[in-house]
């Protein structure tokens, strides 16, 4: 009878840990680009990601050492999985957002990856069997979207049909929803969240090394307005990697953006159900407005504060969504 009755407290409790994880991550995310667009005055988006997709796994790798956790058995013939994490959440997302953003307009990349917490729902719930996935849901997220749209085209940007980025963009919203379906299946297995992830990085960066090797040559650094661009001049580096304030920014994207947040990303998934979580990230333009306000001087408009509170309202239909139910 003790032990039944403290399971409902243990769920509670396994519930506020998931929401914290969850919130830490959607809160770093969500100011991520302020950091980027201070890297991005000397190194090109490869170069940014290959630095921080490294730094993610030695700051996971040295958390292994300190933690006894360099190796798992539950992590045992699992590198499939691992892979398919690397390729879907990490390089295949950040390869086809950052094509998305050349080839079609912001506006269009912000509207159309939102659509990926839907996207994650759909998949887990046609490859995992997952039932949360409830009306409340879908008419919140619908609504969530909307208000993503009224902050995305508030500064007046228009709305255009633009094929080649704007597959990109849906490529990359899709990317997520699998990468969504593959932590739950970590999750399943009992995979360690922060094993997961180093062993995803380490996949990611592999998967990414022909795109170093091309962004090398000529025709590669001016592919895609220098997105690839990637340069092994030795003056070149010193004077750009001497720069204290970049390596303040690639800490933050390495540690905190990448392996503290992904690592805790799982563990939310893992304690709350991929839909529940995926909700928050419908606040990240919230977040974001807010950030920019309030640190970067940046004018709060009425498009943001109406697409703020349809996020925030969508957001509170969606969540109501029931416990995920696994068969």
């Amino acid at each position: 009878m003790a032990t039944d009755a403290r399971k409902p407290r243990k769920l509670l409790e396994g519930s506020c840990l998931g929401w914290m994880a969850a919130a830490f991550s959607i809160v770093v995310w969500s100011i991520t680009y302020a950091s980027t667009r201070v890297l991005l005055r000397d190194f090109s988006s490869l170069e940014i990601q290959i630095v921080r997709f490294t730094l993610a796994w030695a700051a996971l790798a040295l958390f292994g050492a300190a933690s006894r956790r360099t190796s798992s058995p539950r992590g045992a013939g699992n590198e499939p999985l691992f892979a398919a994490m690397g390729f879907t959440g990490i390089a295949a997302y950040q390869f086809l957002e950052n094509c998305a953003i050349y080839y079609t307009n912001a506006s269009n990349v912000a509207i159309l990856v939102s659509f990926a917490p839907i996207m994650a729902a759909v998949v887990t719930r046609m490859f995992m069997k997952d039932k949360s996935m409830s009306a409340a849901f879908v008419v919140g997220s619908l609504v969530a979207v909307g208000g993503v749209a009224v902050v995305s085209l508030g500064a007046g940007a228009e709305l255009e049909l633009r094929p080649v980025g704007d597959l990109m963009a849906i490529g990359a919203m899709a990317s997520w929803g699998f990468y969504s379906m593959l932590v739950d299946v970590a999750n399943r297995r009992g995979v360690p969240p922060a094993l997961a992830m180093r062993r995803a990085f380490v996949w990611s960066l592999l998967m990414m090394a022909p795109l170093v090797a091309w962004g090398a040559t000529e025709a590669g650094g001016r592919a895609v307005d220098g997105v690839f661009a990637v340069t092994f001049d030795c003056a070149r580096n010193a004077e750009r990697f001497s720069r204290a304030a970049n390596w303040v920014n690639f800490g933050f994207l390495g540690v905190f953006a990448s392996a503290a947040s992904f690592a805790l990303w799982n563990y939310a998934c893992r304690s709350l159900g991929v839909v529940r979580a995926s909700v928050g990230l419908y606040l990240t333009p919230v977040i974001g407005v807010a950030f920019a306000v309030a640190f970067l001087g940046e004018a709060l408009t009425a498009s943001g504060v109406c697409g703020g509170a349809l996020i925030l309202a969508g957001v509170y239909v969606a969540s109501r969504t029931g416990q995920k139910e696994r068969q």
